[in-house]
């Protein structure tokens, strides 16, 4: 190694002109960082999850697959789970037709696009903790301008006042919303990008044969674009799957469990409720799912690519 990088510095090539060198270089501090944010947790998560670990407990046993075996006999669990899958494929579907429908829209060319492109994309900088503290105003049982709106365009009897986070048939429907609200802006960008990429030469040649406009869209558009979407759809879904902010801020997973996933079910065992083991054994039941998740997006984002 000495001798190399004398023969080297005697040719006058350093470590930036070494594609090899340069690359691992540029890429240590991304892998310092995984390691170090989501390694290190991971394998504490998986040493709890196989432990009797607890908040006011300084001393560890292991105790093997006893902790998985726990909540395996627990049903809030598996309401959990449901919820959690009910509550991802609902939102994601909604978002990815809704992100293509806004994608489309704001790809014309109309005056101030660049203002509506940022206010669009405001629900996804913002914080997601101080939107969902708006959004718990507005489902406000009293005061909710949503009830309001309904009241004075009588779609809704005056004398009723649903109460949007505490009724099991509206909670549910009310935290996909605001996940709605929350990734729509995500999905638009990414499919808006994939559109963009399309040749102008292939919408010309549609035109000049005739098609409608939904030809384009099926024929055209949409095969085109679809692992940009699948790639979106992966996206949000993880991002779902695993967010507890707006389950923690809205319902605390009520009412009666119904909003309860498995992200804010491990956080209330786990910190709140003090079982460290308990609660990283729920945690991990994500890993597999979302591992599962992100090989189908990406294979399937790889045959529509090559298709």
């Amino acid at each position: 190694m000495a001798a190399q990088f004398v023969d080297d510095t005697a040719r006058g090539v350093g470590w930036r002109d070494d594609e090899h060198r340069l690359g691992i270089a540029l890429l240590a501090p991304a892998i310092v960082y995984i390691v170090a944010l989501v390694g290190f947790p991971f394998a504490l998560g998986v040493y709890y999850s196989v432990s009797d670990a607890t908040v006011g407990s300084t001393t560890l046993h292991f105790v093997g697959l006893h902790n998985f075996a726990l909540i395996m006999d627990d049903p809030t669990f598996w309401t959990s789970m449901r919820n959690a899958v009910v509550f991802t494929v609902v939102s994601q579907a909604l978002v990815v037709v809704l992100g293509k429908v806004l994608a489309m829209a704001l790809a014309k060319d109309f005056r101030g696009r660049w203002l509506v492109r940022l206010l669009i994309m405001l629900p996804w900088v913002a914080p997601i903790s101080l939107g969902a503290i708006g959004w718990l105003w507005i489902y406000d049982p009293i005061y909710s301008i949503i009830t309001w709106t309904l009241h004075a365009l009588h779609l809704i009897d005056p004398a009723a006042t649903p109460v949007w986070l505490g009724q099991p048939d509206l909670a549910m429907a009310s935290v996909i919303l605001v996940d709605v609200w929350r990734l729509l802006p995500l999905a638009a960008v990414i499919i808006l990008a994939g559109m963009t990429a399309i040749p102008q030469d292939i919408h010309d040649a549609a035109e000049v044969d005739g098609a409608g406009f939904l030809r384009r869209l099926f024929q055209i558009q949409i095969p085109l674009v679809a692992p940009v979407m699948l790639i979106a759809l992966l996206f949000g879904m993880v991002f779902t799957f695993t967010d507890m902010i707006v389950i923690y801020v809205l319902t605390r997973g009520g009412p009666y469990d119904t909003t309860q996933v498995l992200a804010s079910y491990a956080y209330f065992t786990g910190v709140q409720g003090g079982d460290l083991a308990t609660g990283s054994a729920i945690a991990l039941f994500l890993f597999p799912v979302l591992a599962a998740v992100a090989v189908f997006f990406l294979v399937a984002a790889r045959r529509a690519d090559v298709g």
